[in-house]
Order: structure tokens, then sequence, then C-alpha cells
């Protein structure tokens, strides 16, 4: 299993200028074989191959004037670009065949240097965690890094991102074994809302901490000051980082607290079942700022990863299932209900239900009628094992480890 670990990094100016050197680069690498692959698909040729660009766009481009500066940062970034651009292409393939699931997958876009996000990947040949706490990277330097906790096993591959508030991190792809968790007792349904955050089937609610609107007023003052600068000035670029810093704020205050959630969640039960929600629909309606604020499916994807990594059960309801019409008392479908109806009496056996409530009882039921018909890729009702589907690296897997858990090998030196 797979587990990517997040810490921030605190380079000096020649470090910042080398990892700019390394953006731009592994950028061009990208651009030029995306540019060449497009060229020859439009003029009828055959797919280029990998091998072909890697030796035209890397090592024969580091022998022309208009591209020796490649030489200067490592090897490794520019072909992991190259290796990301064929990952690209596969997901874009796979998604148009039909074997990929999910949403469709467009073709890879050329990128600038102007996008928020700049990241370079390089693989063991390239870094090195050292003893005194610093990571290696090459023809960068050793870069500072503040461990928040320890690497539970030796990293197979390193991201560094810069994001737009000018902030670095160092991202670790880490193999790992399951830490199953001692067996509950309980299972939950759980019914996402914009008022209540998440109700669970046991009645408890989980209120909405709302991160985006508690910083609308703050958020807004610095927009109006970066309106007013001039364009392409110094102080319109301050401007900018001070809004972006603004919005990782809230960015993370958000990730931190789905974080603390989940977790609880998961620890507190040995089965959870959530509904799928069509987000992207929802995120285009007048409700649109309220549900990316809520961010369901990032909280969605930490009790799926974290469920898998703890031994629990985890299975997603149908969106088509009329939770909200059916009463879970005595199973009568008493139709769609408008928005503002909060609680509603069952016209066959009188029971009064809180909205929200029902609907999080009947996902608990739907949920166990999946587990039990075996859908899920969980033990089912009858204690047969179905194999586990392989659980991707998470970008923003934090939190802390549990008390009493014994001390994991990490960092040398902390």
């Amino acid at each position: 299993m797979q587990l990517r670990y997040n810490y921030r990094a605190y380079p000096d100016a020649s470090q910042r200028r080398a990892l700019a050197r390394a953006f731009g680069c592994a950028r061009v690498v990208w651009n030029d074989c995306l540019r060449d692959r497009k060229e020859a698909h439009a003029a009828g040729l055959p797919y280029v191959k990998s091998a072909d660009l890697s030796r035209l766009r890397i090592t024969q481009a580091k022998r022309t004037a208009e591209r020796a500066w490649l030489a200067d940062v490592s090897a490794v970034v520019l072909q992991q670009s190259l290796r990301d651009l064929d990952a690209a292409y596969k997901n874009f393939f796979d998604s148009v065949k039909g074997k990929r699931q999910g949403r469709k997958v467009g073709p890879p876009r050329y990128k600038s240097k102007k996008d928020t996000r700049q990241p370079i990947r390089l693989n063991t040949n390239a870094f090195s965690v050292q003893d005194n706490g610093t990571v290696y990277v090459a023809k960068v330097g050793n870069l500072k890094a503040r461990w928040s906790r320890r690497l539970p096993a030796a990293p197979t591959s390193l991201t560094v991102t810069k994001d737009s508030s000018g902030r670095y991190f160092l991202s670790f792809v880490v193999d790992t074994e399951p830490d199953v968790l001692p067996e509950a007792e309980t299972d939950a349904g759980i019914d996402l809302g914009l008022s209540a955050f998440a109700v669970l089937s046991d009645g408890r609610k989980i209120d909405s901490p709302r991160f985006l609107r508690r910083a609308e007023k703050k958020l807004k003052r610095c927009q109006r000051e970066l309106s007013r600068k001039v364009k392409g000035s110094k102080n319109r670029a301050k401007a900018r980082i001070k809004v972006a810093r603004q919005h990782a704020k809230v960015t993370d205050r958000r990730r931190d607290w789905h974080h603390k959630a989940s977790t609880q969640i998961i620890r507190d039960n040995q089965a959870v079942y959530v509904e799928d929600l069509a987000v992207s629909g929802l995120g285009r309606t007048r409700l649109a700022k309220s549900v990316h604020d809520a961010g369901w499916s990032a909280f969605v994807g930490m009790l799926e990863y974290k469920a898998a990594l703890h031994g629990r059960t985890f299975a997603k309801v149908d969106r088509a299932f009329p939770s909200s019409q059916i009463c879970s008392a005595c199973g009568f479908r008493d139709g769609p209900k408008p928005l503002h109806v909060r609680e509603w009496t069952c016209a066959e056996c009188g029971t009064v239900h809180d909205r929200d409530h029902n609907a999080a009882r009947n996902i608990l039921f739907e949920g166990r009628r999946i587990v039990a018909a075996g859908r899920a890729e969980t033990p089912n009702a009858c204690g047969a094992p179905v194999r586990r589907a392989p659980v991707p690296a998470q970008r923003g897997e934090a939190g802390s480890p549990r008390k009493g858990q014994t001390t994991q090998p990490g960092i040398p030196g902390l």
C-alpha cells in the first residue's frame, strides 16, 4: 500500500533559484515532447515513442545552443517529466477505451510558468534523506524540512512542489503495510449536507465549519487591494501573493479538519457507508460556493483510503438511492420532498423523522445490503475475504500517531 507524506520545505535563495531552473526545464521537456506527439498525430504519423523523444528532446537537445541549459538540472528530473507525460497519455487512452473507471480524462495539455503549481518528481537516484534531517536533491542541495511526523519506511519517490503562495513542499511516496485497528462493534451511515456537514446514523451531527465563509471578509479586502494595483508592477505581484496565502490558509484549515473528522469516524466504526454525491453537478448550481467550501469529495476520499489502511469496511451507496424518501422505520416510500422540509411524518406508520437522520439510517441499511451482496471491496457478510483494490498515494496525508503507538522507523536524528 502506498501513502504520501507531505512536509514543508524552506530552501534558501540559491536553492530557490535552482528549483526554479528545475521547474522550468521539466516544463520545457513536457511541452516539447507533447508538441512532437501532437504534430505527429496531426500529420497522420504513428505515435512517437518515449525512447525517441528522450533521445531527441533530452540527450540531443542538451548539445544545442538553444537548449544547452537543460544540462544545468538533474537528468532524472527531465526523464521523470517525460514519464509523467506517458502516464497522462495512458490515462487518456484508457479513458477513451473505457478501461479507466470514473470521469473521462482529457488529453495532456501544455504547461505554463504561470500555473499555480510547479512540481518536479525524482526517484531514489536523485534524492536522499540525510542524518541531520535535511533532504538532498540533486543539483539543488540539502533542503531544510519541518518533520511533523516520521516516515514509516524509506521513501520510493519525491515530488518537490511550489504552490501559488510561494511555499515549497516535499511529498514522499512510501510503501507501507496496512495498520489494522482493533475491531469495533458499530457501523455508521453518513449523510453529507450543508446545514450540517455530516449526520451519522446514530444521530450525531458534525457542524459545518465553513472556512471559506469565515474568511470572506479578509479575502474581499485583499482582493480589492489587488484590483487597484497596476498590472505588471511589483506591488501587484505582492498583492497577488497575499491573496494566494489567504486562500492557502483556508485550504489548509479545511484539509486538517477533514483529516481529523475522517480519522475519528474510521476509528469509531467498523464499517462506514456514504452516498455517492454528484459534486461536479452541484458545483454548477446556486449552492456552488457552499458545496466547494464543504469539500465532500476530499472527505469521502479520505474515508475510503483510511478504511483500507486500517482494515475497515467502506462502501458507497448509489446517488439514485432515495434515502430522503424512504421511512427508515417501516420502509414506506413517501415520495420526494423539497429541501426546506427538514422534518416529516411517515404516512404509513406515523413516525416523525428528521430528514438528515432518516437519510443516514437508510444509507446505513443500503450499505449493509451492498456489503452482504458482495458488491463492495471489503469482507462480505459471510466473512469471506474479497480482494481489495490498490490504494493510491494520497496527496494530503496528515495527522498524528495514536497514543501509545510504538516508534516507527523514520528520519534518523529526529
